[in-house]
């Protein structure tokens, strides 16, 4: 995995202050996503285009096994190792409230794309930091098999609903993780930091001159306009942008059975019909003589190979008698216009002041009465289908007084509480202290497994690494990234 110390010189430090001792193991690595903001545009609209259809096609990720990892009482307290610590929690305008709990507005959904290609989410949350930037969720849903580099086109998308960013689109520039979890695949590690840049939309599209499209630093492509021949002559003649695809080509006689090969009706005279023979082939019957009912002026009018006469009731006809004719179809030349569309972006600004940061806990003791937040989509093992991933949801209650043991993820201290979410809540915060009038609390935790603990084929706790010290140092490296704006103030991208 790349690694990379973000720049402190913002807060009068440098990265050799920070380092660690060469003979003391670190205990945190970090990972580029999209430092770069063309790299951060592309990536968000990668999933904006079609109005948000990549996001809709994204579905939940999902940890590699195939049987729900088991739970083992680990006996221990789960000891801090360390002195306790908060950071407090930052807010903004209120959200909406379901049932009892108020959700926060902090909470929104993941996405990536895993190292097969697939579209995958998970849940996530802003968190308080001095930048106003970061991002708290699940390990395994920034890094690959806990060892690899980080997935790509990483976004963050604050109170996702189907297919919309109704506060923009957050993209990744750092991530942050326990070296335990980068290094030997361990989930007691099982969290990450996300350093974000500011969050932006595509508001639209707009139609300019080639000049300006050529100046264009941000999104822009090119919609071409049929036109006919003689408009395609004007607009050379003019030294417009046109051009032609294709030529004219006739259609050729071929037989029957020429791949391709389409079948097309040619009138002919009534002794000629007559000769011709019945079945597929060029010159034989196309089906029965057609009647055509018509006036007398129309009838007498008529010079066609038809043959003029009349019904059994006195109505005017003309018989029309048609043969096949077998061809591979020719083809037309095409001609075409271009027509410069520039897309408009707007920035959103951090992601803390848009959308306001909760706070952080570490060393806290265990038992303690939480609320945990995400977007639960997959089935539980029973197959029921419970939850649709649409909308977050929500668990209450107090997590464990001891940790436990996964040794399937050698997991030897891991936090649970009892809930039914399923996957696609990964990742989502578990707070404490959390205020139902102000949404906010600390995150002292993120949703790491699912567990059917009694056997019934659902899921019935979800588990999380334990907040202490080595997550509290993890956090402080990222708590100094620095990240930027993508867009500036026309909507064009930044460099």
């Amino acid at each position: 995995m790349k690694r990379l110390l973000i720049p402190l010189a913002a807060v009068g430090l440098s990265a050799a202050a920070l380092a660690a001792p060469a003979s003391a193991a670190p205990s945190w690595s970090s990972d580029n996503l999209q430092p770069k903001p063309a790299d951060a545009y592309g990536a968000a609209a990668f999933w904006l285009d079609s109005n948000g259809a990549a996001l809709r096609k994204a579905t939940q990720y999902r940890l590699d096994t195939a049987s729900v990892p088991k739970l083992v009482s680990s006996g221990s307290q789960g000891l801090p190792d360390g002195k306790p610590g908060m950071t407090g929690p930052t807010t903004t305008a209120k959200a909406s409230p379901t049932k009892n709990v108020n959700l926060p507005k902090t909470i929104g959904k993941v996405f990536f794309l895993d190292k097969e290609g697939h579209y995958r989410w998970c849940s996530a949350t802003s968190i308080q930091s001095r930048n106003r930037n970061l991002v708290a969720t699940a390990g395994h849903c920034v890094f690959a098999n806990g060892k690899d580099d980080a997935y790509d086109k990483w976004i963050f998308v604050p109170g996702y609903y189907q297919g919309k960013a109704p506060w923009g689109v957050y993209v990744g520039a750092y991530a942050f993780t326990a070296y335990d979890l980068d290094t030997y695949d361990d989930y007691d590690g099982d969290f990450a930091f996300v350093a974000v840049h500011n969050g932006f939309t595509l508001g639209g599209e707009k139609e300019v001159s080639h000049r300006d499209f050529k100046a264009w630093a941000g999104d822009k492509w090119v919609k071409p306009r049929e036109i006919s021949a003689a408009e395609f002559a004007k607009c050379q003649l003019n030294l417009g942008d046109c051009w032609s695809q294709g030529a004219d080509k006739p259609a050729d006689l071929v037989g029957p059975d020429y791949p391709g090969a389409v079948v097309e009706k040619v009138e002919v005279k009534e002794d000629v019909y007559k000769a011709a023979k019945i079945g597929k082939g060029q010159g034989r019957k196309f089906g029965e003589p057609v009647v055509e009912q018509v006036t007398k002026a129309e009838q007498d009018a008529y010079k066609g190979l038809g043959t003029k006469g009349s019904d059994k009731l006195g109505n005017y006809t003309i018989t029309h008698y048609y043969t096949q004719k077998w061809v591979k179809p020719g083809t037309s030349r095409k001609y075409y216009e271009a027509h410069y569309i520039i897309g408009i972006a707007k920035d959103m600004g951090r992601l803390g002041d848009v959308v306001g940061g909760q706070g952080v806990a570490w060393n806290q003791p265990l038992g303690q009465q939480t609320t945990a937040f995400g977007y639960p989509s997959a089935p539980h093992p029973d197959g029921d289908k419970a939850f649709t991933g649409v909308t977050p949801k929500w668990c209450a209650g107090k997590t464990s007084t001891k940790s436990y043991q996964v040794n399937m993820f050698k997991v030897e201290t891991h936090q649970l509480l009892k809930c039914s979410m399923t996957e696609g809540a990964d990742g989502g915060p578990w707070l404490i202290k959390y205020s139902n009038a102000k949404r906010t609390g600390y995150v002292n935790g993120v949703t790491s497994m699912f567990h059917d603990n009694d056997k019934n084929g659902r899921i019935d706790y979800i588990s999380s690494a334990i907040f202490d010290g080595e997550v509290a140092d993890v956090y402080n490296k990222a708590n100094y990234a620095q990240t930027k704006k993508i867009v500036g103030p026309h909507g064009e991208l930044l460099k």
